[in-house]
């Protein structure tokens, strides 16, 4: 796996490969994604979560990209080990605020708002289909912000209220959702 732009372009990183309880969003997949990010978002001035972070690829690339306030959130404990320790070879330890935790819990306790969230669940997650409710439900997304999920075809969130655009790249599809007030929809 490799950051795909920014100050840390080309840099690879290799996450153990045994019994790894991730599913890494694939390069052509991400490259696709932050070419839509890149007119979208000034990655200087937001505050990211990325929710079940896994190997941390989705916080490199946006810190790589100049963004300071990365909060990462994965249950498992190789994968918090493996991120904290990237985290201190690319020296950017200051940018990233590392937790441990059971995703739906962060989400019901966090008191926090961020500009972009990004969420990369297992696919076959049973309750994947209630994030983008969630998200929502329990105010985590500023206003004008954007919520990206990460999905295969099972699963469609087109009839979502907050629902804005579907990218496909092959059985990885991202939903992106806004954050409108209804004024603005109008």
């Amino acid at each position: 796996m490799r950051i795909i732009g920014g100050k840390f372009k080309g840099r690879r990183f290799h996450p153990p490969a045994d019994n790894w309880p991730t599913r890494p969003t694939t390069d052509f997949a991400k490259e696709g994604l932050f070419n839509i990010l890149n007119n979208n978002i000034d990655f200087e001035s937001v505050k990211v979560l990325d929710l079940f972070g896994g190997t941390g690829s989705h916080s490199y690339e946006f810190i790589s990209r100049g963004c300071t306030d990365v909060t990462y959130v994965d249950k498992f404990p190789r994968c918090v080990a493996f991120v904290k320790k990237t985290a201190q070879e690319l020296k950017i330890e200051s940018n990233i605020r590392i937790i441990r935790a059971d995703v739906f819990k962060f989400i019901e306790t966090c008191a926090e708002q961020f500009d972009y969230i990004f969420a990369g669940p297992p696919y076959a997650l049973s309750t994947i289909d209630q994030i983008p409710d969630l998200i929502f439900k329990y105010d985590l997304l500023k206003e004008d912000g954007l919520f990206v999920l990460e999905h295969d075809p099972t699963h469609s969130y087109q009839l979502h209220p907050h629902f804005a655009q579907e990218r496909n790249y092959g059985k990885t599809i991202f939903s992106f959702f806004e954050n409108h007030t209804p004024d603005e929809e109008e």
